[in-house]
């Protein structure tokens, strides 16, 4: 084979070569370059139409979230402004007799008063009026559980500077400072963190603002200016609720029961108050809100930012976790001056102080009640 074949042979095959390119239309080597490139590029568009996407959808739930916030604290600032704007403050709480036990942590005693005035104003909630509920509310260390323990209104107790008489004559005599005091003292110098009191009006509009509640009634009655309720879960309005708790005559125990059926209300309030109707509802609780405090009188020492804390420590408490009591007494009697009186168990007044003192009222179980 002379050069001049293999030149034309090469020539041949290169030109045939060429010519099933150009017969195709295609060019191996670039074509597939292009091919390549314009797969990127569609996939670079479809990422970037992801990335768009991804961006409105973030930016959409910022906002909303952003929204959600903005609402609940303008909400929360409206509900600091009711409870500032209606909170009254009386006269200060007198000095504890002892310091206060070192085990018994960052428990706290709370004197919750319902004065028998039906006013609608919390000024009036002290003039000629009596204190028809009586109950001391013990929250635990680290808020993990709630006592509230009944002092019936007919206890024949010493009240300082007024000598003897039943416990609700202190409220008359010196408001709700005396009988925080009257109240330490027979617990042997229990110190009495706060005190609220609540006009009975509070009692029927806080009613009516939860949408009537259920209260469970241990004895069934019927009596004219009170109201009728039969024995089991009653659901009740304002005004039948303020019946049922001021009812005495017609119970076996008068006062004694009379306490525990305020305290049956006070569990059905709770019970209301603490489910998420009520709290996830903005209106019910701002209503709700300001029934509390409308009616409501606290110590002096007691600011708004005082029960907004205490609230938020109690956020987790559940109706289960509230146990009720009431104080003990041996019997009942008759006083030339003061009357029909309830006469107190001294030996476990005594042991409920240091329960209390102590915040070991896990242990004590003396006159507990059985509300539902």
């Amino acid at each position: 084979m002379s050069g001049d074949e293999g030149g034309s042979h090469l020539s041949e095959n290169t030109d045939s070569t060429a010519g099933d390119s150009a017969a195709t239309g295609t060019t191996p080597a670039v074509g597939g370059a292009t091919a390549d490139a314009g797969t990127r590029g569609s996939r670079r568009g479809r990422r970037k139409k992801k990335a768009g996407w991804l961006k409105v959808t973030l930016l959409t739930l910022l906002s909303m979230v952003l929204v959600i916030v903005l609402a609940f604290v303008g909400f929360a600032l409206y509900l600091n402004h009711v409870l500032t704007s209606n909170i009254k403050h009386g006269a200060a709480l007198p000095t504890a007799a002892i310091p206060a036990a070192k085990d018994a942590g960052d428990a706290q005693n709370i004197l919750l008063i319902g004065s028998d005035t039906r006013s609608g104003s919390v000024t009036n909630t002290r003039q000629n009026a009596r204190s028809d509920v009586i109950q001391l509310v013990h929250i635990s260390a680290g808020q993990k559980s709630v006592q509230i323990i009944h002092f019936p209104r007919d206890l024949y107790v010493a009240i300082p500077g007024h000598g003897k008489n039943k416990i609700n004559a202190s409220f008359a005599y010196g408001g709700p400072a005396l009988l925080a005091q009257t109240v330490s003292n027979l617990l042997g110098g229990l110190t009495i963190n706060r005190y609220a009191i609540i006009d009975f009006k509070g009692f029927a509009d806080l009613t009516n603002d939860l949408g009537g509640v259920n209260v469970y009634v241990a004895q069934a009655f019927s009596e004219p200016g009170f109201g009728t309720f039969h024995k089991g879960y009653n659901k009740m309005n304002g005004d039948q609720a303020l019946g049922f708790v001021r009812e005495r005559h017609q119970l076996a125990e008068g006062d004694i029961d009379r306490g525990r059926d305020q305290q049956a209300w006070i569990a059905a309030v709770l019970h209301k108050t603490l489910s998420a109707g009520t709290l996830l509802n903005p209106l019910k609780l701002t209503e709700t809100v300001k029934d509390l405090t409308k009616y409501t009188e606290v110590d002096q020492g007691t600011s708004a930012g005082d029960l907004r804390g205490l609230a938020f420590d109690l956020r987790n408490l559940r109706s289960g976790d509230v146990t009720y009591f009431t104080a003990p007494f041996t019997g009942f009697g008759m006083n030339p001056v003061a009357g029909s009186i309830d006469i107190v168990n001294v030996p476990q007044m005594k042991k409920l102080g240091q329960a209390l003192y102590h915040d070991k009222m896990a242990e004590y179980t003396n006159g507990r009640n059985d509300i539902r």
